[in-house]
């Protein structure tokens, strides 16, 4: 099959006529080619004992076809105790290129079955890889280090923004290497506990200003984003509200950002990418889908679960709103192009848009 247009929550599939596996995924360009990469999920059916399948990658000259280049990040089913054995939470993938080093480096966010959170951190000569660990069980600034992005200026710094779970966001600046942080770091948005931390930070920059997407912590249950604005990478941030204004679910349509990709042969064309963890989630729910009442019951499941104050009994038809039984293998992808009026930015819902309309 062959795409013209891009289309939000469809389904889409790579050249060779298989779905996408990509997810919390992000876009990297190589001299004319965009390279999208991110989790492959194919494998990741409930009852499977697998979260990941490595990191595939696919490569297109339009963003709307894709060829599949395969596994650049493959798992280890050999090893359990491994940070890339398939039963290990690996997410968000995040590759960066160093101009000094010449070495494409990708961080993973690990969360180990044991419950920890570590960073593992590899190396590559070429985007496609082959891939070389060089630093496993990181833990950044001795701190428990969830999702997150990779930035570097046009200076050739780089920083590392993540959540550091269940607490605040952090910006640390990188080693000159790009594999590890300096040990210099600021603080932002602290909120007491889930559903309020910010996670999943999706940094961009225009002129002159710098942004981040970030969403709330309800597991896969979708909810509302937050977009934020600040003079220097450092901060200080301001909130400036949901980018998603129109949509009464109060799920981010369905999703949750993970990236935003700056077309860089357009002039102001900024594409946010999301993933739609639960496709299904609309006829689970049903009017409180629709209302945001769904929505607002996972918010409170979440924050009784962390605050011993608030006594919430969950019930039978509770479990669409906190479940982790997800077929993710089955995820979908909605992407947008970002709206700005003034600093704020926005995304409408689109069934169909087109790169070639913007300039």
């Amino acid at each position: 099959m062959t795409y013209n247009a891009i289309r939000p929550g469809q389904t889409w599939l790579d050249t060779a006529g298989k779905r996408i596996q990509a997810h919390g995924g992000s876009i990297l360009t190589v001299g004319d080619t965009f390279y999208w990469y991110g989790e492959n999920k194919e494998k990741t059916t409930p009852g499977s004992g697998i979260w990941h399948w490595g990191v595939r990658c696919y490569a297109s000259k339009d963003l709307y076809n894709w060829e599949d280049k395969g596994i650049i990040i493959p798992p280890n089913p050999e090893d359990e105790s491994s940070p890339l054995h398939p039963s290990q939470y690996m997410d968000r993938p995040h590759i960066i290129f160093n101009q000094t080093t010449r070495k494409f480096v990708c961080w993973l966010k690990i969360m180990m079955r044991d419950g920890t959170q570590q960073s593992t951190v590899l190396t590559a000569d070429h985007i496609l890889g082959p891939y070389t660990i060089a630093r496993s069980g990181l833990r950044p600034l001795n701190m428990s280090a969830g999702d997150f992005d990779l930035v570097v200026s046009s200076d050739g710094k780089a920083y590392y923004y993540f959540e550091r779970v269940h607490s605040e966001l952090i910006c640390a600046d990188l080693t000159a290497d790009y594999t590890d942080v300096t040990g210099y770091y600021s603080t932002h948005f602290p909120n007491v506990q889930p559903p309020f931390v910010r996670e999943a930070p999706a940094y961009f920059y225009r002129r002159g200003r710098h942004y981040l997407f970030t969403s709330g912590t309800t597991g896969y249950h979708p909810n509302p984003s937050e977009v934020a604005v600040a003079s220097a990478f450092h901060g200080p941030w301001q909130a400036l509200g949901n980018p998603h204004p129109a949509d009464a679910s109060r799920t981010s349509y369905n999703s949750q950002i993970t990236s935003v990709f700056k077309h860089p042969f357009k002039k102001d064309l900024y594409i946010a990418l999301a993933d739609r963890w639960m496709p299904h989630l609309p006829d689970m729910l049903g009017a409180s889908y629709e209302n945001g009442k769904g929505y607002e019951k996972a918010r409170d499941i979440y924050r009784s679960h962390f605050d011993p104050d608030i006594d919430y009994v969950i019930q039978e038809e509770d479990r669409y709103a906190i479940t982790l039984d997800v077929d993710t293998s089955v995820a979908d992808y909605v992407w947008l192009p970002v709206r700005f009026d003034g600093e704020m930015a926005y995304l409408d819902w689109q069934d169909e848009w087109k790169v070639e309309d913007y300039e």
